[in-house]
């Protein structure tokens, strides 16, 4: 990916180390305010509502990334989990590259709240960051629910379902979330993608085409005429170096060796 090169080359100094850390910590703590207030005002002033945000409240854009997700007590899991694998991204590509990972996800994200005109969650965002992980290392090992060891693989391919339910039966705004949701995975991702599963079928399929259309002819195999000997058996494959030869008087019925075609009893 050249043009992260590049941009890492002009930028990477203004990259934010530990940017996940910062994100899960302002999270819990809203998801402690909250629960201690048992009030969603906080939550409600920080997520992404793109008709607040048309009115003047720009902060929006970035504080919903640390608005937590309604998932009850389990939001420690979902943080944790969040936190492991952004960790592990940020140390495998540096700073910098997580951070744009990072970026491209808020921004499609925005865009998405914007065509749907909904409030949307940093469900799909963090999601993303999951799925990430899981394609890098997808052999893994995660305790979930910290006891039942599963690879990430199977809970990438558990998400992605999960996507494409989304896509497929819920609403437009949930709809153009989950379809925005893979705009940075795939930017990362596409090509290798491409390389690793499409091209290689599709060569695969190409070729079964044209053995379809193109019926393959074997060529037959090479005739050897082997030579025996009337009077002792012997043959050309079993004895190369003899001479094999016809009688004049028996006629070319009859075939010897060097050493019989002119001692045998001839046959008239």
């Amino acid at each position: 990916m050249n043009w992260i090169d590049k941009l890492e080359r002009k930028y990477g100094k203004l990259a934010i180390k530990g940017l996940i850390k910062y994100i899960v910590i302002g999270a819990a703590l809203i998801f402690v305010t909250v629960n201690l207030s048992r009030s969603l005002f906080i939550s409600e002033m920080l997520n992404l509502n793109p008709n607040q945000v048309l009115r003047g409240q720009v902060w929006r854009l970035i504080t919903f990334v640390i608005v937590p997700p309604d998932f009850g007590i389990f939001v420690v899991f979902a943080l944790y989990i969040l936190y492991i694998f952004g960790n592990a991204l940020e140390n495998i590509w540096g700073s910098f590259r997580f951070n744009v990972y990072y970026y491209i996800g808020i921004i499609s994200a925005i865009i998405a709240a914007f065509v749907s005109g909904n409030v949307i969650s940093v469900v799909y965002l963090n999601l993303s960051i999951f799925l990430a992980f899981a394609y890098i290392n997808p052999n893994f090992k995660l305790l979930l629910f910290f006891i039942i060891p599963v690879k990430v693989k199977y809970l990438a391919w558990f998400n992605v379902f999960f996507v494409i339910y989304s896509i497929v039966f819920s609403g437009w705004p949930e709809k153009i979330a989950a379809i925005f949701s893979f705009t940075n995975f795939f930017i990362f991702f596409g090509n290798d993608m491409l390389n690793r599963w499409v091209l290689p079928k599709k060569d695969d399929f190409i070729k079964k085409r044209r053995r379809k259309k193109f019926k393959v002819i074997t060529p037959p195999k090479s005739f050897e005429f082997i030579h025996k000997c009337r009077e002792c058996g012997r043959t050309s494959k079993e004895f190369p170096q003899l001479t094999f030869g016809y009688c004049q008087i028996c006629g070319s019925d009859y075939e010897y060796c060097e050493e019989h075609l002119n001692n045998h009893n001839h046959i008239t």
